[in-house]
């Protein structure tokens, strides 16, 4: 295939360059509809709506919501099920999410001023989180990790999973990845009516505080519109991978890694910066040899075709600097020395240094959260982790000295925005 070639030294670049970057997720307004109309029914009928939208989307049969709660021992079985190798991967997989994520729990922390006035903040646990995991055909037992793991990390009470099993099959490698990670209560349910179902609660399912994971266009405008009622972790795009390669790397390597990306949608994005024609070519050299024994080569070159590109740039230094303005989700510093050039990315989801660094590595076993911002918004956004699990409260204890001096300053303060009883509440502490 002939994939797009960029040149930054071309007139119209960056403009072409904004163009195939640029990603806007449209609001179907026939999905917002759609969902806002089964969020008001599941919010008005409970299970009784839960059971009709199961029965209809996902062909499954169930007499009531509870026959639909999968219980913990068939959650153990599965895992128990699994063939050693895969056992081991996924356990080695959680064991490592783990270890890097008990790194990043904030703690508490207070201390108290001269006139004996303590002031602090307190972090707590959110109490229940529900965990949207996709079911059917596709099994997504990292992800599951990924979400479930730093929860229970930050100490979330109960953690609920929902999942839905077209014709009532369930996803067993789904299942025990649920319980290897710890999660209390599983539910075979999925779509719009499963988001609504943990944001305002049913009779069988608990209302949560938030709701994380994946999903599809209806799940995806159901945690928008929940939004509010409960937090939600993002609104996730399609999957990026921007790769940096000074021609340090084996070509095939990094057409894999493109293709690692670009196999996942149609629409997801997989670019190579350099400042190398001939490494360009020899990448393109590569993608033509190896997409054809690619199981999902169609998935793969409909990406590339239509959102990926080679790009030649004047040097590394511009490479960084183009990169910071696309701001991608899985950034490759593919180079000899990348922790020289390390200090000059400020804005990717996730950073893989060198060539040893594959990002498919990152998505399931590196430690590191797969959960990541797209579309642009790493410039303002980070990665799924413990934090998001996490509340954060101000402790105040004013002192009876600390009274009369920040009252003072309170009542001063209040009395210029035109606010007396707040002044005078400061006032009365110390008059």
């Amino acid at each position: 295939m002939n994939l797009r070639r960029l040149s930054s030294g071309e007139a119209g670049f960056d403009a072409a360059l904004a163009a195939l970057t640029r990603y806007e997720a449209a609001q179907d307004d026939a999905v917002e509809s759609t969902v806002r109309a089964i969020l008001a029914d599941v919010r008005a009928r409970g299970d009784a709506a839960l059971i009709e939208y199961t029965r209809r989307f996902d062909r499954a049969q169930a007499g009531s919501v509870a026959a639909l709660e999968v219980p913990r021992a068939e959650c153990d079985a599965a895992l128990a099920g699994l063939p050693a190798a895969r056992a081991q991967a996924l356990r080695e997989a959680a064991a490592r999410v783990r270890r890097f994520h008990e790194r990043q729990l904030a703690q508490s922390w207070q201390y108290v001023e001269d006139d004996g006035t303590m002031l602090g903040q307190r972090i707590t646990p959110l109490e229940r989180v529900g965990l949207y995991v996709p079911g059917g055909k596709a099994a997504y037992p990292s992800s599951v990790l990924m979400n479930a793991i730093p929860a229970k990390v930050a100490g979330v009470g109960e953690l609920v999973m929902v999942s839905p099993a077209p014709g009532g099959e369930r996803n067993s490698l789904v299942l025990a990845a649920a319980a290897l990670a710890g999660v209390d209560r599983v539910f075979a349910l999925g779509g719009a009516q499963a988001v609504a179902a943990l944001a305002y609660g049913t009779e069988s399912v608990p209302r949560v505080d938030k709701i994380v994971g994946p999903g599809n266009a209806y799940v995806a405008a159901a945690k928008r519109q929940v939004f509010g009622q409960v937090g939600i972790d993002m609104i996730a795009g399609p999957s990026e991978i921007l790769v940096i390669g000074d021609g340090s790397t084996p070509p095939d390597w990094i057409a894999l890694d493109l293709f690692s990306q670009a196999e996942h949608d149609e629409v997801a994005q997989a670019l190579l910066l350099s400042p190398s024609a001939e490494y360009l070519d020899a990448v393109q050299k590569s993608i033509e040899a190896l997409l054809p024994a690619m199981p999902r080569r169609a998935v793969i070159e409909a990406s590339l075709s239509a959102r990926g590109a080679l790009v030649q740039v004047r040097d590394l230094e511009e490479a960084c600097a183009l990169a910071n303005r696309i701001a991608p989700e899985h950034l490759e510093l593919s180079v000899a020395e990348p922790e020289a050039w390390l200090p000059k990315l400020r804005n990717a989801g996730a950073i893989f240094l060198g060539r040893w660094s594959s990002e498919a590595v990152g998505d399931y076993c590196a430690g590191p959260n797969h959960v990541l911002p797209t579309a642009g918004t790493a410039r303002f956004s980070s990665p799924l982790g413990v934090y998001d699990f996490q509340k954060r409260s101000s402790l105040i204890e004013v002192s009876r000295a600390g009274a009369a001096t920040l009252g003072r300053v309170a009542a001063t303060l209040a009395e210029g925005e035109g606010l007396t009883a707040h002044a005078r509440s400061a006032e009365a502490r110390f008059k």
